[in-house]
């Protein structure tokens, strides 16, 4: 009788999920969703972008670029994701040459009811990655897709109880207070937010410098 046939997992795309509290000082989750409203009301041109874009809700992507300076619950929240970051990056086994992996961009998202972020990948970062401030019942998860399915062709469909690391696109339901990341050349999208209230997060890049 021969040898038992060997199956492999290849070429593997990670995900990390941790709380906010694991690494860095505690962020008081109250102060920080008040920052993050109080910054949406009084970011006049982040508004005006929002608008002219079409850009459900509302961003401060195009249009702050110092968060952490105005308000001190953001400086805390960038110290602990420095830490977040470090640990994901040793977790990938990057050789970073004794260069570090540093803050590229960090910007606020609240989507109300009916809003969505399309599809979208970060080329021009290393890791990419949102906490999550306010997630009412009903937020929209984030969805990620598999990188490969471009490449499938006449590939057939997945069964619907397909394990995990086969399915095309993986939906996650975060909680207030975690943290998710992932390689920024993972494509990914918030469907539609069918919660009365807003769905709030922070997002951020980390460049190789």
């Amino acid at each position: 009788m021969g040898a038992m046939a060997q199956i492999s997992s290849l070429f593997v795309t990670r995900l990390y999920r941790a709380h906010l509290s694991e690494h860095g000082p505690e962020i008081d989750p109250d102060e920080l969703e008040a920052s993050c409203l109080s910054i949406a009301e009084d970011d006049e041109a982040g508004q005006r972008w929002c608008a002219e874009n079409g850009y459900p809700g509302y961003t401060s992507y195009a249009s702050l670029t110092d968060l952490p300076w105005r308000f001190p619950v953001f400086a805390d929240l960038v110290e602990a994701l420095d830490a977040h970051v470090a640990a994901f990056a040793e977790d990938l086994e990057f050789d970073l040459e004794d260069r570090a992996l540093v803050l590229e961009d960090i910007w606020i998202n609240i989507l109300p009811e009916g809003g969505m972020h399309a599809s979208h990948i970060h080329p021009h970062s290393v890791i990419s990655g949102t906490t999550y401030v306010a997630m009412p019942e009903g937020a929209s998860a984030l969805k990620l897709e598999d990188p490969r399915l471009a490449r499938m062709m006449a590939s057939p469909a997945r069964r619907r109880d397909a394990r995990e690391e086969l399915r095309p696109f993986i939906y996650i339901r975060p909680q207030v207070g975690e943290v998710l990341m992932w390689e920024s050349w993972l494509r990914h999208e918030v469907p539609m937010n069918m919660a009365e209230e807003e769905r709030i997060s922070v997002s951020f890049n980390y460049r190789w410098e």
